[in-house]
């Protein structure tokens, strides 16, 4: 959020409270093993809904319309026998077999975020996805995360728990507060999710820059005090992809005065997330090479941040659903009727190339073409400045190609020799 939209916020969020969210938007990415199948790494950011659990059962959870985010990354897991949460990037057979979703919670004290393992589980709880939510699903999948152990070594605030009832003991507490939110997410909450597909050493860093995001909190050198402006779930997910190459990093603890008038929140979070990975202007060499953060991405790791497979999804909570309300809000913060986000929303869910994997293949490929086509020999560009006093641009030049070249290969992990 700018300073110039701040001013707006509280309008712009009467206004957008007054409409429920659709989740069940046509189009899709496709089958997931399929997906994964043609990009064993892949990153997938999600905005959710808010939750509002039907009251008289359990903890009462009625979360705010600005909702919450959470990071799945496909290639990565849980180290084993680690009593917290620690991941690493995993290799099975045949390739990557499943991922991991991770979950920044303002519950926590000892970690930043919690992991859990495999995709069904951390969105839909391992139910179909037309089987009912009811009491029963509700206690067994809860059953399932301790048997996980999602939350091993990780200790909450004690105001966590203010939401339980009076008395209550039906289990384990953490389990209680936090599902919906850091597991089960469908459970409780529709979600709009954007897809990205990475190299292998891309997935490293990512996992390395998460576990690092743990490290003071598992030695016990601070408490884990999460803020809604200074240090978030979307700074979580927003620095991971930095560390990937695919943008500039969202600084974090900054004086509450500039956290305030600059902040992440899910729902922009998503629309950025797409808008980045399906701007074709970010294929054009020297804009590339302009960009600090590209221009890493090509040294450090072969890639370029528009690929073949960068998809959106839309999924709405579980149904019938007789533990969670279904209608459900999430918001843009944004300048009510003139801030660019729903428009740019809107144009995200209508476009073939975002949603249908065929047809963003064939889209980012025939760009990749162009590209190629436009291209000039080394010596031009060296022949004028910037490039001609930069010692690592013969270097740059050389991967921004190959990965063009390999990006016309779906799949194809880049290697940097």
């Amino acid at each position: 959020m700018t300073a110039r939209r701040m001013a707006p916020l509280f309008a712009a969020l009467w206004l957008s409270a007054c409409s429920v969210a659709n989740f069940d938007i046509p189009g899709a990415a496709g089958d997931d093993d399929a997906y994964a199948a043609r990009h064993p790494y892949y990153a997938e950011f999600c905005a959710l809904s808010q939750i509002k659990k039907i009251e008289g059962f359990g903890a009462d959870i009625r979360g705010q319309i600005g909702g919450h985010a959470v990071f799945y990354l496909n290639g990565a897991c849980r180290v084993a026998g680690q009593d917290y949460p620690v991941i690493a990037v995993c290799d099975g057979a045949g390739g990557p077999p499943d991922g991991v979703g991770l979950s920044m919670n303002s519950h926590f004290r000892n970690a930043k975020w919690v992991a859990t393992p495999g995709r069904d589980f951390f969105y839909r709880g391992g139910l179909e996805t037309d089987a009912p939510v009811d009491r029963d699903a509700y206690a067994r999948v809860q059953d399932q995360a301790r048997r996980l152990g999602i939350y091993d070594g990780v200790a909450f605030h004690p105001e966590s728990f203010d939401v339980l009832p009076a008395g209550w003991a039906a289990g384990d507490p953490k389990y209680e507060v936090s599902i919906a939110t850091d597991y089960a997410i469908s459970f409780g909450r529709g979600r709009y999710c954007a897809r990205l597909p990475v190299s292998r050493v891309q997935m490293g860093a990512m996992v390395d820059f998460l576990n690092a995001q743990n490290a003071p909190y598992r030695r016990g050198d601070s408490v884990f005090e999460w803020s809604v402006f200074r240090d978030n779930c979307i700074h979580l997910a927003h620095n991971a992809l930095a560390a990937a190459g695919l943008w500039a990093e969202w600084p974090t603890n900054r004086p509450l005065l500039v956290s305030m008038i600059d902040f992440p929140v899910p729902k922009n979070e998503f629309v950025n997330l797409m808008r980045r990975t399906g701007d074709l202007r970010l294929l054009e060499f020297a804009r590339v090479y302009r960009d600090p953060a590209l221009r890493r991405a090509v040294l450090q790791y072969g890639r370029l941040p528009v690929v073949p497979g960068a998809l959106a999804t839309s999924h709405g909570p579980q149904r019938p659903n007789s533990v969670y309300e279904t209608e459900l809000k999430l918001v843009f913060y944004d300048e009510p009727n003139l801030g660019p986000y729903q428009g740019w929303f809107d144009a995200i869910f209508t476009d073939p190339a975002a949603l249908n994997p065929d047809a963003n293949a064939a889209h980012v490929t025939a760009a990749y073409h162009r590209a190629e086509a436009s291209r000039r020999p080394l010596a031009w560009w060296q022949a004028q400045p910037p490039y001609e006093n930069d010692p690592a641009f013969p270097a740059f030049y050389d991967r921004f190609y190959r990965a063009l070249a390999d990006g016309r290969r779906p799949g194809l992990v880049t290697r940097i020799d």
